[in-house]
């Protein structure tokens, strides 16, 4: 069975998850200084937390990935799926013998017999509703705190940009490990890949959703290397960003032109 830590008695609904890859441990010490910081373990009277857990009811799942984890596995389930590409139906490959069809199958996803973590997981959440999803990952190649966003997603437009950019930039205030300059190149409109998970939970939820990537390289221009104790902080400190943006996950007027210049939302890129 897969844990999920039901955390608070808030009005928005927050999911976390961590470790759809299972060779990407720095996600589960992320879990970790999260999961410190908002159930008390390290400091009871923490207001910022206190705060969190008014304002949300969060849904932390550590390890989304167990059976991979077991078997030391760098990207994929015990049945061989990568968990971050099964969030819905995409067209299956083309063999080489089908190459002139212009009509490709459909691969389902995700199913009970693949990828029962995604199956179980995204059913709670049809039942719940989500309101702020972040899926935490490792890159191999960004030495780099990021996040990506949904940019290539119909429901993009200027509420989730303008929550992206607050996010990152409150995020950036309580920890300058991380940064919104640097990430993958966002998606062209139209072109995002909707059975990847952060992707599928902001159009099917219409919620600000992220895949939030920590290095293997050393970060930037950090004199140490990344490691365990520094995920856990990156992982506590992310309550001050969700803190700081509840107030407009939902708000159906223009907040935007509200906002301090330090939140708007800057357009990434992968070059450094």
């Amino acid at each position: 069975e897969i844990d999920c830590v039901t955390v608070g008695t808030g009005p928005r609904t927050c999911y976390i998850i961590h470790r759809q890859h299972p060779g990407e441990s720095m996600a589960e010490y992320y879990a970790e200084g999260l999961l410190n910081r908002l159930l008390g373990l390290d400091d009871k009277w923490d207001k910022v937390a206190e705060k969190a857990r008014e304002m949300y009811t969060f849904n932390i799942v550590p390890n989304m990935n167990l059976d991979g984890s077991m078997s030391g596995y760098l990207r994929v389930n015990a049945a061989g799926s990568n968990l971050n590409r099964e969030w819905c139906p995409s067209p299956a490959p083309l063999a080489e013998d089908d190459a002139d069809d212009a009509k490709a199958d459909m691969y389902e996803a995700p199913t009970l017999e693949r990828s029962p973590e995604v199956y179980h997981l995204l059913s709670r959440m049809d039942q719940t509703g989500c309101d702020a999803f972040l899926d935490i990952h490792g890159d191999e190649a960004l030495p780099f705190n990021f996040l990506a966003g949904s940019q290539g997603m119909p429901v993009w437009g200027k509420r989730l940009e303008s929550l992206h950019g607050m996010f990152l930039a409150s995020y950036a205030r309580a920890n300058d490990d991380m940064q919104a300059k640097v990430s993958y190149e966002p998606d062209e409109p139209g072109k995002g890949m909707p059975n990847v998970c952060s992707n599928q939970i902001a159009e099917r939820f219409d919620c600000f959703s992220g895949t939030l990537e920590m290095p293997f390289k050393e970060c930037w221009d950090k004199k140490i290397g990344w490691g365990p104790e520094r995920a856990r902080q990156l992982g506590a400190s992310v309550l001050d960003a969700l803190c700081y943006i509840q107030p407009h996950l939902r708000d159906e007027g223009e907040f935007w032109d509200t906002l301090q210049d330090e939140d708007d939302y800057v357009n990434p890129t992968s070059k450094y």
